[in-house]
């Protein structure tokens, strides 16, 4: 049987199939895969907080900031090409979408010989922007032996993700999620060999996550090698194509934002504590709160983000045949299913004993675990009003809205989160705490800013819903 039918009845089924089993089937495949991706660096930091220490994953925290920034150029190029090759698929125009693969692969390749190396030569400058000035010098170390091993690594890693966005976007899910399988497997089974077997410490998380990747890689570029895709790689389509680089820059953009933001965020964070604590073993303390603080974020937000993956090749294809019905119901539907995971995530991580337990999973002291556990609690006690803000900004990047989609992601983090950072320590007496409520005040305010332009477009679906009812019948 010719695998290439497959292709032809996920393209079918997008456009005619009930939108929760596909969001169901969509969903549980991307949060597989971005949950593997994502526990690369909670993986590491689980080893090494429990076998090499506090100033091992504080040094993972310092460094934390500049892959995220690198992981802010791959979500640019993904997200923005998966997008448009949604519409495109659900245009009928296959030859397009060969150039968006080829043009992803492009920029993959760009970014490798350009923001690696710069980073590389300038890295000690890099880890000064980050707050290195207050933690001891184990941390600082730490940070940097590993970032020097892992910063080439990143070509696996984007092509992997990459590839793996444009698979889930014509239909091929399940093969995009055994990309991430792959590469989690291996980084799961050399991470306790280098680290606790060969005594490598945090070398050895570096050098096995560099393994991990480049099979993860392998793995996604298998899929087109076999010829099965409804989208062949072609080696002279690998350039860029002016029709379709500010198309994909302009949707792209929004989660970039969103995921630079993100590393500013962790920057602001870092460098605060650095300025309003004076004792370095105190700082290098909160930063090893915030690298727990982060990697149980992660861990307890993937299914929100999975559920997002799951709604875009939906709503795009929808949007693109013009089923505005539709892309209504899905909408409706990813919002009660986001709605509810982020209720419980908010529960996980503010309802002891639940926020103790997850800290005691990075750090073995009692005194950390104590701290990262009531700094979780803190940080995300309004965790569960942010589904809105999320499932809209996933909303307009897919229906090709991008200047929307970027005033919404950058709602919370930029316009709020950034200035409470800065300006809570001048007015509260504790400098610390002042800090990790900038994060709940944010999450109010962008739900409240989210509910006018989100009821404007539904109700503007809504209409066009009513009238194809009227003149069809």
């Amino acid at each position: 049987m010719d695998r290439r039918l497959d292709t032809g009845k996920n393209l079918e089924e997008l456009g005619s199939g009930n939108t929760g089993k596909l969001l169901l089937k969509y969903s549980w495949p991307a949060l597989v895969a971005m949950t593997l991706n994502a526990l690369y660096s909670v993986v590491d930091r689980i080893y090494i907080g429990q076998g090499c220490g506090v100033d091992a994953i504080a040094g993972m925290t310092l460094a934390m900031p500049i892959m995220m920034l690198f992981a802010a150029f791959g979500v640019f190029v993904g997200a923005g090409h998966a997008s448009v090759l949604s519409i495109k698929l659900g245009e009928g125009n296959r030859e397009a979408g060969e150039k968006i693969l080829g043009q992803l692969v492009a920029f993959k390749l760009a970014f490798f010989v350009t923001i690696p190396p710069l980073v590389f030569v300038f890295l000690d400058e890099v880890l000064g922007l980050c707050g290195a000035g207050k933690v001891t010098a184990g941390a600082f170390a730490s940070a940097k032996t590993y970032m020097r091993i892992v910063l080439f690594s990143h070509l696996f890693s984007h092509l992997a993700f990459g590839l793996s966005a444009l698979q889930r976007a014509e239909g091929a899910a399940h093969r995009s999620m055994m990309a991430m399988v792959v590469g989690f497997g291996t980084n799961l089974i050399l991470d306790p060999l280098f680290i606790f077997g060969l005594k490598m410490g945090i070398a050895g998380a570096a050098w096995a996550t560099n393994i991990a990747m480049a099979c993860s890689c392998l793995w996604a570029l298998q899929y087109y090698w076999r010829g099965v895709t409804a989208v062949p790689m072609r080696l002279k389509r690998i350039r860029f194509y002016g029709e379709f680089v500010r198309r994909t820059a302009a949707i792209g953009f929004g989660p970039f934002l969103q995921q630079l933001l993100s590393a500013t965020i962790a920057v602001s964070m870092q460098t605060a504590f650095s300025k309003w604590i004076a004792d370095p073993e105190q700082c290098t303390a909160q930063f090893a709160s915030l690298g727990v603080f982060h990697s149980v974020l992660i861990l307890t937000v993937l299914p929100i983000m999975g559920t997002q993956q799951g709604l875009q090749p939906i709503i795009g294809f929808n949007w693109g045949a013009r089923q505005f019905r539709r892309v209504l119901g899905t909408f409706k539907l990813g919002f009660f299913v986001t709605t509810w995971l982020c209720v419980g995530a908010c529960i996980v991580q503010v309802v002891p004993p639940f926020p103790y337990w997850l800290a005691r999973l990075f750090v073995s002291d009692p005194d950390m675990v104590r701290l990262a556990g009531h700094d979780l609690q803190i940080s995300n006690c309004m965790l569960w009003c942010i589904g809105l803000n999320v499932v809209a900004s996933t909303y307009f990047q897919s229906i090709g809205r991008p200047l929307t989609a970027i005033v919404l992601s950058t709602l919370r983090q930029g316009v709020v989160l950034l200035p409470c950072i800065w300006f809570l320590p001048y007015l509260l007496a504790d400098k610390t705490f002042a800090i990790w409520v900038a994060l709940p005040v944010s999450d109010v305010a962008a739900f409240l800013a989210t509910i006018p332009p989100i009821l404007a477009h539904t109700r503007f679906l809504g209409k066009v819903r009513d009238y194809r009812r009227r003149t069809t019948r």
